[in-house]
C-alpha cells in the first residue's frame, strides 16, 4: 500500500525524535543554556600630542629672545607713530638689528618725507617657539605669532587726519619672528637681536 513506507517513515522519526530530547540535544528543540562568555574589545587611548622638552640653556635664551621681540615690537610702533622722534640708537637699544633695521628705518624715512605717521599700534598674540639653535655662530630662536595690524592707519601729520587711498590694514598675519643673540656693531656685549619678520599668511 503506498502509504505504508511513510508512516513507517514518520513513526521511525518521531522514535528519533524523543530520543534526542530525552539526551538534551539542542537540535532537540531544548536550548543550550550555557553562558557563552565575550571578552570586551579594549577602546585604544588616543596618543597625547608630544611637546618639545627644552633644555634650561634652551628656556633662558627662550624666555629672553621673546622679552626683546616684544620689546622691539613695541619699539617700531613708537618709531612709526612719530617719525620726527625717531633713531637708529632708539631701535638697536630695543632689539631691533639686521635687516629689519635697516626695513624699518626706510618705513620711517618714507613717512617722514611725506609728512604722514601711523596711528594706532600692532598687537601680538600666541607666541610660540618655532625652533632653538643654541650651537650656531650666532644663537637663534625663530617664535611664531599672531600680529594684528588692523588697528593701524596712515594721517598727516600737520592735520592729523586720514591719508586718502591708505585706511586701516585690516588683517591679522602669522609672522615668524628670528631673534638672534649677536653683539652690536663696534661693541662686544651681545643681546638678542629681532633681525627678521616673514608674513606666513592670516590668522
Amino acid at each position: 500500500m503506498p502509504r505504508r513506507p511513510l508512516l513507517a517513515a514518520a513513526a521511525t522519526l518521531s522514535t528519533l525524535t524523543l530520543l534526542t530530547a530525552c539526551n538534551g540535544s539542542p537540535e532537540a528543540g531544548r536550548p543550550n543554556t550555557t553562558p557563552t562568555t565575550t571578552s570586551p574589545t579594549p577602546t585604544p587611548t588616543p596618543a597625547a600630542p608630544s611637546k618639545p622638552t627644552w633644555s634650561p640653556q634652551e628656556q633662558a635664551a627662550i624666555t629672553a629672545a621673546k622679552a626683546r621681540y616684544i620689546t622691539a615690537r613695541a619699539a617700531i610702533d613708537t618709531a612709526l607713530n612719530n617719525p620726527p622722534a625717531a633713531s637708529e640708537e632708539k631701535l638697536l637699544r630695543a632689539g631691533t638689528g639686521g635687516k629689519w633695521l635697516t626695513q624699518v628705518l626706510i618705513d620711517v624715512q618714507f613717512n617722514l618725507d611725506r609728512g604722514w605717521y601711523s596711528d594706532g599700534r600692532a598687537s601680538l598674540s600666541g607666541v610660540s617657539v618655532a625652533s632653538v639653535k643654541l650651537k650656531l655662530e650666532q644663537p637663534e630662536v625663530r617664535l611664531n605669532a599672531c600680529l594684528d595690524t588692523s588697528k593701524i592707519s596712515l594721517r598727516y601729520q600737520a592735520t592729523r587726519k586720514p591719508v586718502p587711498g591708505f585706511p586701516a590694514n585690516g588683517r591679522r598675519h602669522k609672522v615668524q619672528a628670528q631673534v638672534v643673540y649677536a653683539p652690536r656693531v663696534g661693541q662686544s656685549a651681545k643681546n638678542w637681536f629681532l633681525i627678521d619678520e616673514k608674513d606666513l599668511g592670516s590668522c
